[in-house]
């Protein structure tokens, strides 16, 4: 069970960052110190290294008790809307995404969060899909979802609505991974899909404060968890100027797999630069991700082994 004080004293921490600051460094830095309350409390004994001490500090800044009390009450009230918390700290934080170097600090979420995702992947495209996108994206997903396949998408319009509901109609699970807080669903319209995804046993997250409003900074922000928290990104369609392309390039830097649709590297010569790229790989069906993501599961199995 999470242990509250610790989970207050994280977002008591970064909320003192303030907007313009890099999350994710206080998320390794509070990962490092073992404890956010010690930090806050001036106890650096968790620290494996004196010199971060000033770090420390500056971290902390002016928090005082009465802000992280502020944050266990907003925390308990949360519960009572069925909106769940977790951190760096916490067991149940996504294995895959703490493997990347800018994960943050925490995420809200609603419904069936699961910290293993090993066999998943991030299915993005084009909001302005074409029918054949769509078409590619939807049949896709229904492959994918049949072989026991989590799939991973935004709740946007377009290619992520396709992947959502296709893979909901063939009985999978999906995770919608929000560009808004975890009270606001975005476009409205996806209401009722949203409440699709937590009926059958899937999950919302978030990694904004709850109220927070789509902004044209949230959603690539956005990307980086999608990309963290998948094994691999399947880019269906998208122009040179989509957030898709992106994330293709976040999964790349993350060490992930990047898989490329066939028709999607035909068309654009952004796809085919990045499908020249170790990572990257162009696949025609459902058969070929599901093969290159159980090289990944088997990748990580048998590193664990070694260590």
């Amino acid at each position: 069970m999470a242990d509250v004080l610790e989970q207050a004293s994280v977002l008591a921490i970064v909320e003192g960052l303030g907007p313009g600051e890099r999350w994710h460094r206080a998320a390794t830095f509070i990962e490092e110190a073992r404890s956010a309350a010690r930090l806050i409390a001036r106890d650096w004994t968790g620290m494996p290294d004196d010199s971060q001490h000033p770090t420390a500090e500056k971290l902390v800044g002016q928090i005082t008790p009465a802000d992280v009390e502020h944050y266990a009450a907003l925390i308990g009230q949360l519960q009572s809307e069925e909106i769940y918390l977790t951190t760096v700290l916490d067991e149940d934080y996504p294995s895959n995404l703490r493997e990347i170097y800018n994960r943050p600090p925490f995420l809200f979420y609603r419904g069936q969060l699961g910290a293993e995702l090993t066999r998943s992947v991030a299915v993005v495209g084009s909001r302005d899909a074409s029918p054949e996108g769509l078409g590619r994206a939807r049949s896709l997903a229904t492959e994918l979802a049949s072989r026991g396949v989590t799939v991973l998408s935004g709740l946007a319009r377009g290619i992520d609505t396709a992947a959502h509901s296709a893979t909901l109609d063939a009985g999978g699970r999906t995770v919608a991974v929000m560009g808004t807080g975890i009270r606001r669903i975005y476009p409205a319209e996806n209401a009722g899909l949203a409440q699709r995804i937590l009926d059958g046993g899937g999950s919302l997250v978030s990694q904004f404060w709850p109220d927070s409003p789509p902004s044209k900074t949230s959603f690539p922000v956005r990307n980086v968890v999608m990309s963290g928290m998948a094994i691999g990104t399947l880019v269906v369609e998208a122009t040179s100027t989509s957030g898709a392309k992106m994330q293709a390039r976040l999964a790349l830097q993350h060490g992930k797999r990047l898989l490329l649709v066939e028709e999607l590297v035909a068309l654009e010569e952004w796809a085919q630069r990045y499908a020249r790229r170790p990572g990257a790989t162009v696949v025609r069906t459902a058969d070929d991700v599901v093969e290159l993501l159980d090289e990944e599961v088997t990748a990580g199995s048998e590193q664990l082994t070694f260590l």
